[in-house]
């Protein structure tokens, strides 16, 4: 038997679905922060206009790595909800254990395979069927910055990460932090996979989607690594286990001026009431303007009984889908839709910006999954390249000579 990332078992197949109450759908996610959670809660009134109750299940965790060990748990004990956030190559593990049910008819009325890009769309699919619905795409290659920090400071938007150090070092010497960052294992591959991109897609390909060994081992991946520890000097003392949305509230607040994020950041920013291009200023990572790394949240829904509850799982993945939850959804969250032809008006300089990269990288060959979220490798090789990265993040001694050997290593383990 192949590996199952999340260490199920074959004996989890024979395991009951769960029963809901009539037109109940109980929902698994970890958008717990203030924009993410105004984002959700668009949905749960969709719902409930809908006539049906929705079960809030939120487990708080950035990466979702909390939310998983407890569907993990519910599943197993033949309990799972209705729908879980679930994305990327996890979402083809749960469909492999037969858990997931099929969408193929709600898609179809919806025209999905028209109205979503082949990338997403495919993601969504387990054995050619819809099994989950996409809420949104990020950009993970994002670089948010206090514009007031950096005029205090003397200091430019650095463009690369070599330039990144020296206006880095001119804001620690003003009195800032550089960077906003938490110290969690997913934050530091966050910052470690922008990092590695600024070497190009066809590297970033071979490194974290083809997982060649030359690559891993190559001195371009010494050289990200020496620059990703490089970073440790300009985070505040305070770094370690810090959430996510701390570390965006110390940009906003103007104690740092730098956090590399995903765009769920800029969901902070909109409730923090701020905008954009006057109270901050976004721009891809250092030496990643051309490419776009991907995260797509996704609702994948799990096998229910009883016509009630059936026929809730189907509306709510039907409004998913829906403009007017696409829309209002991403003006909250951060990300932009991920359906295709929506109107721009309503979304700001930052989202345009998304779109059209977005748009662009996918014909030019530079539109890459995300492996710090997820979209890139299974739950088992992203754990072991979690652990190298962070490990090395937060030991002086070891050397990115080291880190390269144990990273090749590592991956080559999991696989």
């Amino acid at each position: 038997m192949r590996k199952i990332a999340f260490g199920l078992t074959t004996v989890a197949l024979s395991i009951a679905a769960t029963t809901s109450h009539a037109g109940e759908v109980e929902v698994l996610h970890w958008w717990t922060s203030g924009g993410e959670a105004a984002a959700i809660n668009v949905l749960k009134e969709e719902m409930k206009d809908a006539g049906h109750t929705w079960k809030d299940f939120a487990v708080a965790g950035g990466a979702g790595e909390s939310a998983m060990t407890v569907l993990k748990s519910r599943a197993i004990s033949g309990n799972p909800p209705a729908s879980a956030q679930i994305k990327g190559p996890t979402i083809q593990e749960w469909g492999d254990l037969g858990f997931l049910t099929n969408l193929d008819s709600v898609a179809a009325a919806g025209k999905w395979d028209q109205v979503l890009p082949p990338v997403i769309s495919e993601t969504m699919k387990h054995d050619g069927h819809y099994v989950a619905a996409p809420v949104n795409v990020h950009r993970v290659n994002w670089m948010w910055a206090n514009p007031e920090v950096f005029r205090k400071s003397g200091a430019s938007i650095p463009t690369s990460w070599e330039q990144f150090i020296v206006e880095a070092q001119k804001i620690k010497d003003a009195g800032f932090t550089p960077l906003a960052h938490g110290g969690q294992a997913w934050q530091d591959a966050t910052l470690f996979e922008a990092i590695a991109l600024a070497k190009g897609s066809d590297f970033y390909k071979k490194a974290f989607i083809e997982l060649s060994d030359e690559t891993l081992r190559s001195q371009d991946m010494i050289d990200v690594f020496t620059t990703f520890k490089k970073m440790h000097d300009f985070v505040d003392p305070g770094f370690s286990g810090r959430d996510w949305n701390i570390a965006t509230s110390m940009v906003i607040n103007g104690e740092a001026a730098i956090q590399i994020m995903g765009d769920w950041a800029k969901g902070e920013f909109t409730a923090a009431g701020k905008q954009a291009g006057i109270d901050y200023v976004c721009f891809p990572a250092p030496g990643t303007s051309g490419t776009f790394t991907f995260n797509i949240d996704s609702l994948a829904m799990f096998q229910v009984d009883g016509d009630e509850a059936q026929k809730a799982q189907q509306d709510l993945t039907r409004l998913i889908l829906e403009p007017n939850f696409q829309e209002t959804f991403n003006l909250n969250k951060g990300s932009i839709p991920a359906r295709l032809n929506m109107p721009r008006d309503k979304f700001d300089a930052c989202a345009h910006s998304a779109m059209d990269a977005f748009l662009a990288s996918s014909s030019t060959g530079d539109l890459v999954p995300s492996m710090a979220h997820g979209m890139a490798v299974n739950s088992m090789v992203q754990g072991a390249i979690y652990d190298v990265v962070t490990n090395f993040f937060n030991n002086e001694s070891m050397q990115a000579t080291e880190a390269v050997d144990k990273l090749a290593r590592a991956v080559k383990a999991s696989m």
